[in-house]
């Protein structure tokens, strides 16, 4: 115990210099050098509100349009999370500052919105919309300067500058709408060192934005698309009234400042948003309650285990002792394959397969290696990876299923590559039907799901069916006690052995390890935030790891003990207990954090919080199993058995 409280701080100390780690950029992806007056695009990425949950392209709404409209390709990931990544017609240069420039108003003629046009910009603002703009691969952000009321006789006050992603369409106020019109681009760039006879090489470093409302009377417009804005407060804001068509002009303005920011830590500002310190504290104290209570809890069961054990061995008085423990009474029965053998190694192989691709991708993301600059890496990583594993999961699939005197090992192979990732796709189908209907650039395009389908039936099956084969040819597991041919019967159980008490008492401790990343997951998947904290997130994987494990251990040896030996189906149940307490958090998340009224941002929600909930079950259960199944073998081949 001594040598292991040395060896935590050691450990915390390495993990917390991965966790500083901050977005750094892989070989091959080089940055791009201006000259002065180079043009520096302006994309457009979406609409995205945490209201909704309902992304929108840039020209659903009655923007400004370029000549030509490109879409950028886009990979897997970006399609997934709605990404349509699209051309503006905002025209700035390197370096060259603009004053006001009006938006495709050639004349002086201001732009008119329909009333189909401003009821649909009414009801996007009033849905609280965020416009998501990029610049050389960075996105846009609002600054917002927060005063910090510490001391409230000091007149200076601190300030506390925060960013959030994107800028709002717009505002209501007394029951009216306005709309954020004239956009303030502030770019900052970091100038590269050359030789004294070379042009001087600029890199953009950061991309702010300050929207503004101002009403059509109050902007004044010459012919050449120049715009004079109105001095101090004595604009009003351009009102968007949803009954009747609306005038407005639509301007820009670009200021470039220099700044010591390097390209290579462009990114801090946009993954420092949180405050990391809160993090620190609560991820430090999960590691010691944990680690604190798996030691107690190893100490209690090994110095248990020594003593049944070294009671069973003694060649005097065995009678006595047989009748006083019950874990050894069920040596002939506790291997004994349970109902549904198919089934129950078909979600383990998922398991394993969720594991492997969990691993791996919170691991290569620790070091840096899917950074946010990459759009949509990280979900094309854990696609493509989770298909790819398919050979492991149904390599653990067919090897249990074999040792659970299974015999139709093509079926179970069908089974395991189409159980999980069937239901997946089913709930996410229809999930997409109604996301189609609301004419959302989050729907996945019927094109990609053909493709989803190819890669599903084209690379995970054969390599399921591949691994299976392989798996159900090699030697089963080596079980080290004979299996009675006829059951025993199993007293009537104490209540705390219900089995939704035991999910009760098995989920609190791995859930109590990790709800704290729990609420950095939830914000990054429905606030549309950054998340970047992957060497936490390794660290709490490992928590979580170690204590599904340790639970699992002492449920089953209770389990035993009881001498009830149907320990197979109910251990994988009562493991992934942690899973009953995600599905909590995600409604207290729901209803007091996010702002959802309507139908269908709700069921898109709750699906997709089943979705997790049931992949954490899979995956926190076949860690638990796998323990378990372990520990029980060690304890038999511990024993003699006569």
């Amino acid at each position: 115990m001594a040598a292991a409280m040395e060896w935590l701080p050691r450990s915390l100390l390495l993990l917390a210099l991965l966790c500083e780690t901050r977005a750094f950029y892989v070989p091959g992806v080089a940055p791009i050098n201006f000259h002065q007056n180079d043009p520096v695009e302006i994309k457009a990425v979406k609409l995205t509100s945490s209201r909704t949950q309902l992304p929108y392209e840039y020209y659903s709404l009655p923007f400004c349009r370029p000549r030509k409209i490109t879409y950028k390709a886009e990979n897997l990931g970006e399609v997934l999370r709605g990404d349509r990544i699209v051309n503006t017609p905002f025209q700035v240069l390197m370096n060259s500052e603009k004053k006001c420039e009006v938006l495709c108003s050639p004349a002086n003629k201001p732009m008119t919105l329909t009333v189909e046009q401003s009821r649909l910009v009414a009801e996007r603002i009033t849905e609280d919309y965020y416009v998501h703009l990029i610049a050389d691969n960075l996105p846009v952000a609002t600054r917002l300067e927060l005063y910090s009321s510490r001391d409230s006789e000091d007149k200076k006050k601190e300030k506390d500058v925060q960013f959030e992603h994107g800028y709002r369409l717009g505002f209501t106020d007394v029951n009216k709408i306005y709309l954020h019109n004239h956009l303030s681009f502030i770019l900052y760039y970091h100038r590269e060192d050359v030789e004294e006879d070379q042009e001087h090489m600029y890199r953009v470093v950061r991309f702010e934005v300050i929207p503004q409302s101002i009403r059509l009377e109050d902007l004044k417009t010459d012919d050449k698309s120049s715009c004079t804005l109105p001095e101090g407060t004595n604009s009003s804001p351009q009102e968007i009234d949803p009954s009747k068509e609306n005038r407005l002009f639509f301007t820009y303005s670009v200021h470039w400042e220099e700044s010591d920011i390097k390209w290579a830590s462009r990114w801090d500002t946009y993954l420092t948003m949180s405050d990391v310190q809160i993090h620190w504290f609560s991820i430090i104290n999960s590691v010691v309650v944990v680690f604190f209570l798996s030691g107690i809890l190893s100490m209690i069961i090994i110095r248990t285990l020594r003593k049944d054990i070294a009671n069973y061995n003694k060649e005097d008085d065995i009678e006595d002792t047989m009748e006083e423990s019950g874990w050894k009474l069920v040596h002939g029965d506790v291997f004994r394959p349970p109902q549904y053998p198919m089934i129950l190694s078909s979600l383990l192989g998922s398991g394993i397969q969720l594991f492997c691709m969990i691993l791996i991708v919170i691991f290569v993301a620790m070091l840096g290696m899917l950074s946010p600059s990459s759009r949509g890496a990280l979900m094309t990583t854990a696609c493509f990876l989770f298909m790819f594993m398919g050979v492991f999961g149904g390599f653990s699939a067919g090897r249990l299923y074999r040792t659970l005197k299974g015999h139709r090992w093509k079926k179970g192979a069908f089974c395991t590559a189409t159980l999980y990732p069937g239901v997946v796709f089913g709930i996410c189908f229809v999930l997409n039907c109604f996301i189609w209907g609301k004419h959302s650039s989050g729907a996945v395009p019927f094109p990609t799901m053909v493709a989803l389908l190819c890669m599903w039936f084209g690379i995970s099956l054969p390599l399921v069916y591949l691994g299976y084969y392989f798996g159900f040819r090699k030697q089963p597991y080596d079980n080290p006690v004979r299996t009675n041919q006829i059951p025993r019967q199993i007293p009537e159980q104490r209540w705390y052995m219900n089995r939704f008490v035991g999910i009760l008492m098995a989920g609190i401790l791995p859930f109590g390890a990790m709800f704290i990343e729990l609420f950095f997951i939830f914000s990054a998947i429905w606030e549309n935030q950054f998340y970047y904290l992957f060497g936490f997130l390794f660290l709490v994987f490992i928590i979580l790891v170690v204590s599904c494990s340790q639970i699992s251990i002492v449920m089953v040896y209770f389990q035993l003990c009881a001498e009830d030996y149907r320990w197979w189906w109910r251990n994988f149940l009562v493991s992934g207990g942690s899973a009953f307490y995600v599905l909590v958090y995600a409604i207290f998340y729901f209803v007091n954090k996010l702002d959802i009224v309507e139908f269908i941002p709700s069921l898109l929600y709750f699906g997709y919080t089943a979705l997790m909930v049931l992949s954490f079950w899979l995956l926190t259960g076949t860690i638990g199993f796998y323990a378990a199944y372990m520990f029980v073998r060690k304890i038999y081949a511990a024993v003699k058995i006569d």
